[in-house]
């Protein structure tokens, strides 16, 4: 399975093909990504980066929904690590004395 994360088109570097680059902003995160898919890209338009590659333009909608998956993922993720953790300390010998 493959995952494609929505960034923000900041800074164009280069607009020739195969070359074309790009800083994009992930939540605060500002990577140099590859453009050449997407030439029609603007700055302020979000686009979709599969390892380090924008592979297509999305809606500024759009890309809000996948943001808020995905932080209601990294929540659950840190439920279930502490619940994990939780459930260790209670295993321990002597945890329940």
């Amino acid at each position: 399975m493959c995952l494609a994360i929505p960034g923000c088109v900041i800074q164009w570097n280069e607009t020739d093909s195969p070359f074309a680059s790009a800083v994009v902003e992930f939540a605060g995160v500002r990577r140099e990504v590859n453009m050449a898919l997407v030439p029609e890209a603007r700055e302020g338009d979000y686009v979709l980066v599969h390892a380090g590659v924008a592979i297509s333009c999305i809606d500024p909608e759009e890309a809000r929904k996948v943001f808020e998956t995905l932080h209601e993922l990294a929540l659950a993720d840190e439920k279930a690590h502490a619940e994990a953790a939780e459930a260790d300390r209670d295993e321990e010998p002597g945890a329940n004395a």
